[in-house]
């Protein structure tokens, strides 16, 4: 086999050029860090103006806890990737992005992990569900959120306060409506009103050992509910008034059965 000598310097000569190029543009798009200090540092928190436990303010704690937040520190020693891992640490962050910009600043981008109920149950325990069924600690964290009380162990919540929880956050009616989720020892569920003096119990949600089907029953037998409810509440209590009663019994599809405040009866 004979060997194009020329033809072979040629190409060598013109890869050793390619790599030199994109040397040449990757040393000249990357900016000088050596002497530039961060001057700005920008923090967006997705659904901010929303019912959430995180701040600017908070996250900037958090990074200077652990003496990394950027602000006028050399650019050369800023790791977002380490900044990064400290964020997602916190229990609220459900993703953070950190980034350097070639005019010395940092841009640091949160989504957060947001809380849809309080749990408050009568073993003591005291902490917050997010939309996924996971669970956030307390904090001085304050909010119009339903609580839920009573006899509520972690897995009940998880797996059947959440999603009660998520079908009546969806609603714009009940979510202002009701504020209180009470499980009862036999876990009947008791649904607190803020406006009217009286208590509604729904019955018992059905249970199902799959995730997908227990939701999906959970949701359309809550829908069921709600919407005899909001009838009774138009038609029933809009003329008989809405501190009639003291107990609102939803357990049976053919019956609504109620208790007033000064006698024990029905209707």
């Amino acid at each position: 086999m004979i060997l194009n000598w020329k033809k072979t310097a040629f190409c060598l000569t013109d890869a050793i050029l390619a790599v030199y190029l994109v040397m040449a543009a990757t040393s000249f798009n990357k900016p000088d860090e050596s002497e530039l200090t961060c001057g700005k540092v920008a923090i967006n928190i997705s659904d901010s103006n929303n019912a959430g436990f995180l701040s600017a303010s908070e996250i900037k704690s958090i990074l200077e806890r652990q003496k990394l937040y950027p602000l006028h520190k050399p650019m050369a020693f800023i790791s977002p990737r380490h900044i990064e891992e400290v964020l997602k640490g916190s229990p609220f962050v459900n993703s953070a992005e950190c980034y350097k910009t070639k005019d010395g600043h940092v841009c640091i981008n949160i989504t957060q992990r947001m809380p849809i109920i309080r749990i408050k149950s009568q073993n003591g325990a005291d902490y917050y569900l997010d939309e996924k069924g996971g669970q956030l600690p307390n904090s001085n964290y304050t909010s119009d959120l339903i609580i839920a009380t009573g006899n509520i162990n972690k897995w009940f919540a998880q797996y059947y306060i959440a999603p009660l929880a998520r079908n009546l956050m969806a609603s714009e009616l009940w979510s202002n409506q009701i504020e209180q989720i009470n499980v009862l020892p036999d876990r009947g569920i008791e649904l607190v009103p803020r406006v009217g003096d009286h208590v509604v119990f729904i019955g018992y949600l059905p249970q199902n050992k799959k995730n997908t089907v227990r939701e999906k029953e959970i949701a359309e037998f809550l829908e069921k509910k709600l919407s005899r409810l909001e009838k009774f509440y138009r038609y029933g209590l809009s003329s008989a008034g809405w501190n009639k009663y003291a107990y609102i019994n939803l357990e049976f599809d053919n019956q609504i059965i109620c208790k007033r405040h000064e006698a024990v009866g029905q209707q």
